[in-house]
């Protein structure tokens, strides 16, 4: 079609979502939707197959195509002109009952040619616990209401009896239908604005355009695939509740066009709330797959069509009715999310075009932790700590990551400021301040996170209650890349003060309902992001910068880094170069030191893309496995306790990090975290192994 019209009428697509998206936030009251941007608009074509991608969260983008249609084939030719629909049920396609789809058709002329579809994790839904995350769930049925698909407004009028009965159920009404009023508002301007486009330029020309806009974004993804290295890469998750632990495992493999996501071998579901559907993994492994892979594409449909996810049935990552899923976003999808991040990292590394493109894994652990109870104002508060949208960058291959850097499956998202907590809630904020040794160290460090401690306040009850849950603090699970090691996991601590005695006991905690009253205080210490490269070959001086900053301490500069701060803060030359020689030498006893990288970053390297296939090190350029070998089979493992490495990694035994160096530089190749005797992940470049 006419490029110019084809030109306008995509630019008009992206207005109409970010209009969208301004108006949901500017009518919603609730801190986790403006403040945190927990939150989605996108369109989607009259078949319910994504059109337009928006900003948000993206897990939910896929999630709400399957909304839309699961809508169409619920209601059929019962679906008419003004409707809005809701949904919430998990195993038809929400990631938990606590974000609620409002899935809108937008008709011309009495003919449908497109939806709008929203979600915002309403403020609460009637579970068990405020809120909606559900630590002592056992099954879907205590986790609020859940509905496959209900109208909710008919020719443009709400249904007064369907919406009062929503409002029966929960705790917070008002705060719960502004939430409502919100996505109402919210698709009732993306309806006007598609509706305006098509009157002005006519059906059949939008539609080309749209029809346009997904060939183009599957012929740009189609493209980029086949500039990339074909191979398989493998990355793994754990998670903990309490002594239960669980494993989320992929195997990533790339074929000329297309890609393959494998989570065989994930541990089954669990009795836990950590679990997520089939749905929930798919929009978990697109939420860093549109940003990396598809930075400069239009995130629709024709982005979808060249991947391939396989979830077996009754695993952690496909779950089945009624298994308990509502902390699922920051249970098993986020470590989807992780997973899928790690390998396309790994991908991208492995190409000298798209090297800085690559990235290692962003924020891994978010924490959860809802509060309720009486506030100053004598008003029931329910609210989450919005600082776990803040985040931490994956270090880059080319630079730090960001210090409290965000997320990359929402571009958006954000915390609260501090007085905007304290005026919701009746708590005093002690601190929120950097994370010294939270990012992973590497050639690039991982951005560091945060810590934060709440008391109570001016309560009129003497205090609040909170929920704390995700996927605990055991395992480090922000990954490094190219050797980088993983960012320190979270960390949860409850100080309480005895009665009658100046002291107090602090007990770590993770998962539960827990009071926060008195001189109290709740310490929340969130992870960093991975490391990329040898953190050896990081340059001393900007080692003791981080030590100045406060974000590395002294002792981990030494035994990590290999830099040695003397009592005035100044580097020791003399002493840093040996310790890090001593360092290179326990990895591999023979090596050739002070032989010059060609690239300190040291990423494994490809030389050609034809079957005839070599991987080498990047920093020295020895080769490593030739075509159809797995390079870490090649290699000896080092193996080292987390415990013993930084204070912050674990809190548990058997946590092991497994590294892979260089045989004749010996520069970190590959750092793992892993548990018990699980194997090594075994990565291929340039062939794809016999099944």
């Amino acid at each position: 079609m006419d490029p110019i019209t084809f030109s306008i009428i995509r630019h008009r697509l992206y207005r109409i979502v970010d209009e969208a998206v301004i108006t949901l936030k500017n009518v919603s009251g609730s801190a986790i939707t403006n403040e945190g941007h927990d939150l989605m608009v996108s369109l989607y074509r009259a078949d319910g197959s994504l059109l337009m991608g928006g900003v948000g969260f993206l897990h939910h983008l896929t999630s709400a195509a399957e909304a839309c249609k699961s809508i169409i084939r619920r209601f059929g030719d019962r679906v008419e002109e003004g409707d809005i629909y809701l949904l919430n049920d998990p195993y038809t396609a929400a990631l938990h009952t606590s974000d609620v789809y409002l899935v809108s058709p937008v008709h011309y002329q009495g003919h449908l040619v497109a939806w709008s579809a929203c979600f915002v994790h309403v403020y609460d839904i009637g579970a068990k616990n405020p809120g909606g995350f559900c630590p002592d769930a056992d099954s879907i049925y205590i986790e609020g209401f859940s509905s496959p698909g209900i109208r909710l407004v008919r020719g443009g009028e709400i249904i007064r009896d369907v919406f009062d009965t929503l409002m029966n159920m929960v705790r917070s009404p008002e705060m719960v239908a502004l939430d409502i009023s919100s996505m109402i508002a919210c698709n009732n301007v993306a309806r006007d604005r598609m509706q305006s486009l098509i009157g002005k330029y006519g059906t059949a020309i939008v539609d080309e355009a749209c029809q346009t806009l997904i060939a183009n974004s599957e012929s740009q993804l189609r493209a980029r695939l086949r500039e990339l290295p074909d191979g398989q890469w493998q990355s793994r998750q754990y998670l903990n509740v309490g002594s239960d632990i669980s494993k989320v495992v992929l195997t990533m493999t790339k074929r000329k066009d297309e890609l393959e996501f494998d989570f065989s071998g994930s541990s089954a579901q669990s009795t836990h709330a950590v679990n997520c559907t089939k749905w929930a993994s798919l929009g978990g492994l697109f939420a860093p797959l549109f940003p990396l892979l598809c930075y400069d594409i239009t995130w629709n449909e024709g982005v979808i069509r060249p991947i391939h996810m396989t979830a077996p049935e009754g695993s952690l990552v496909n779950c089945t009715r009624p298994a308990p899923v509502s902390v699922a976003t920051v249970g098993a999808i986020q470590s989807v999310n992780n997973a899928a991040c790690s390998t396309i990292g790994k991908l991208l590394a492995a190409s000298k075009k798209y090297r800085r493109e690559a990235t290692a894994v962003w924020h891994a652990n978010h924490f959860a932790i809802f509060k309720f109870g009486r506030n100053q104002h004598d008003r029931e508060g329910i609210g989450i700590l919005t600082e776990t949208f803040a985040g931490a960058g994956g270090a880059r291959t080319f630079a730090d990551g960001v210090d409290v850097g965000g997320e990359v499956p929402n571009p958006i998202s954000r915390m609260a400021n501090v007085e905007t907590v304290e005026n919701m809630f009746p708590i005093l904020y002690r601190y929120r301040r950097l994370r010294c040794d939270s990012g992973g160290a590497g050639y690039y460090r991982g951005g560091a996170g945060m810590d934060l401690a709440i008391t109570p306040h001016d309560s009129p009850d003497g205090g609040i209650h909170y929920v704390v849950s995700g996927k605990g603090s055991a395992f480090p699970m922000s990954d490094g890349l190219a050797g980088g090691y993983p960012g320190a996991p979270n960390s949860y601590l409850w100080h309480k003060v005895l009665a009658d005695a100046p002291s107090h006991e602090t007990e770590p905690v993770d998962w539960g309902v827990f009071p926060l009253r008195g001189n109290d205080t709740l310490e929340v210490r969130w992870n960093g992001g991975g490391g990329v490269g040898d953190p050896l070959q990081r340059s001393p001086a900007a080692v003791s910068a981080d030590v100045d900053a406060g974000i590395v301490s002294t002792v981990v500069a030494a035994e990590v880094y290999g830099v040695v701060i003397d009592k005035r803060g100044v580097v020791d030359t003399i002493a840093t170069k040996a310790r890090r020689e001593q360092l290179v030498k326990a990895r591999v006893s023979d090596v050739t030191l002070g032989q010059p990288l060609k690239d300190r970053s040291v990423l494994l390297e490809c030389d050609n893309l034809d079957e005839a296939v070599s991987v080498s090190c990047g920093g020295c350029g020895e080769s490593l496995a030739g075509y159809g070998e797995a390079w870490k089979a090649k290699l000896d493992p080092i193996e080292f306790p987390m415990s013993e490495i930084m204070s912050t990694y674990t809190t548990i035994d058997g946590v092991i990090l497994r590294q892979y160096a260089c045989p004749v530089c010996g520069a970190l190749l590959d750092s793992e975290t892993v548990y018990g005797d699980d194997p090594p992940l075994l990565d291929y470049l340039g062939v794809i192994p016999d099944a």
